[in-house]
């Protein structure tokens, strides 16, 4: 019961290395180089006595980090909220095409075995070196290809995860492929007219869809109860008229852990959110921690 007033009083108070020297929204934009280099953006407020969370967003498939910033918006919020954020690139095929190596599902189609899995654990460490990183409050938001990597870190990296947000972005076909070593928040995203809402194949291998995915994550965590529908809807999506979208909570999950699902009528693939819907994500991942361990 804590987890749900916690996150509906968010969301609806929401809707009511080397220093680069530039300048975004105040915050500073620092790169760390290497084989993949990366940029982490800390808020002016950073202090290094005070860990601050860190939010990782990884890219929808044949689109760089940039996009994926240009597209959620995330870095005044980095400033507002307090906390450190990185868009990291994906690795390019042959074709130029950006891509996350998520599941086997998608999307490494040209078999090349990018790890991605220990680039982006990588970045957090590199991170966390450098800067006073609260462990409690690692947060990874996925679109699409880079959903399908924030739930297979979710499932492999529970330990160090707190919670995801994934929008349009499937999990392994097979349920039993998900084995976290403790449970994770999980906010999911998917509008109705995605073609993928109800599942679909993937160069012949099929994908989960919306429900399957939310309902997977619930079974995962061991949540005991039932599917609760709030009774307020969210207006997210500028093209779409109207609250369009339905909030659900799975019930009886662990302590300090929620599973909700934001069904998006009418939205695509690629919904044009909203700037309440930014914070309200935001507020969804501050509001869950991970529980700290003695």
């Amino acid at each position: 019961m804590k987890s749900r007033s916690l996150i509906l009083v968010a969301i609806m108070g929401s809707l009511m290395l080397s220093v680069a020297g530039s300048e975004i929204s105040s915050a500073t934009s620092v790169s760390f180089n290497g084989i993949r280099p990366f940029n982490v953006v800390v808020p002016v407020s950073y202090n290094p006595a005070t860990p601050a969370p860190l939010v990782i967003a990884l890219t929808g498939y044949n689109q760089s980090g940039a996009q994926v910033e240009k597209y959620l918006h995330l870095t005044p919020l980095a400033e507002a909220n307090g906390f450190l954020y990185v868009y990291p690139d994906g690795t390019k095929d042959s074709h130029g095409v950006h891509f996350w190596n998520g599941t086997p599902e998608c999307c490494d189609f040209q078999s090349q075995k990018v790890d991605d899995d220990s680039y982006i654990m990588a970045i957090i460490d590199q991170i966390s070196l450098q800067y006073s990183v609260d462990p409690n409050r690692i947060y990874i938001i996925g679109h699409s290809n880079g959903g399908f990597l924030a739930n297979a870190l979710a499932c492999r990296h529970a330990d160090r995860i707190a919670a995801i947000v994934t929008i349009a972005g499937a999990s392994y076909t097979r349920v039993a492929a998900c084995k976290p070593s403790s449970p994770v928040s999980v906010l999911e995203i998917w509008g109705t007219s995605d073609e993928t809402f109800v599942g679909n194949h993937i160069r012949g291998k099929p994908i989960p869809g919306a429900i399957t995915t939310f309902k997977n994550w619930g079974t995962i965590n061991g949540c005991t109860g039932s599917t609760m529908i709030l009774p307020d809807k969210l207006d997210l999506d500028t093209k779409v008229p109207g609250a369009e979208t339905t909030v659900s909570e799975i019930q009886g999950c662990p302590a300090q852990t929620a599973i909700f699902f934001w069904r998006m009528a009418g939205a695509g693939h690629s919904p044009t959110f909203s700037k309440a819907f930014d914070q309200a994500m935001i507020d969804f991942l501050l509001a869950h921690p991970k529980t700290p361990t003695n």
